[in-house]
């Protein structure tokens, strides 16, 4: 299950230097497979579809900071718990029940990202 950022978020940030897969973002700021990671080329999301992993996808949300849940592993392979949950000073950072998935899933997204 990857990690959601809820409205709740008061943008001081410090969940986004944490992220091993720099799959935080800024509200406002585009993302991209290919940001922190070492993707390139052709990259299948979760929903199916293809992206090219360094083309800018538009922002998750614009008000707050936001997880890109095609790059979220829970921390998976990096530490035992996720990171910007274990920094967040309001606890914003929550499970996001829309992506539940196995600890294999989030350990072959780890490869996937990271080689």
């Amino acid at each position: 299950m990857a990690i959601k950022i809820t409205e709740e978020c008061i943008n001081c940030g410090a969940c986004e230097p944490e992220c091993p897969n720099n799959a935080i973002y800024e509200g406002g700021v585009e993302w991209a497979m290919a940001d922190g990671t070492a993707v390139s080329g052709s990259y299948t999301l979760i929903d199916g579809s293809v992206v090219d992993a360094g083309a800018k996808q538009s922002p998750i949300s614009m008000d707050t900071y936001y997880i890109v849940p095609n790059k979220c592993t829970e921390c998976q392979g990096f530490h035992e718990e996720p990171q910007c949950a274990s920094v967040c000073p309001v606890d914003c950072c929550v499970p996001d029940e829309a992506y539940t998935e196995t600890v294999d899933a989030l350990m072959d997204r780890k490869t996937r990202l990271h080689g």
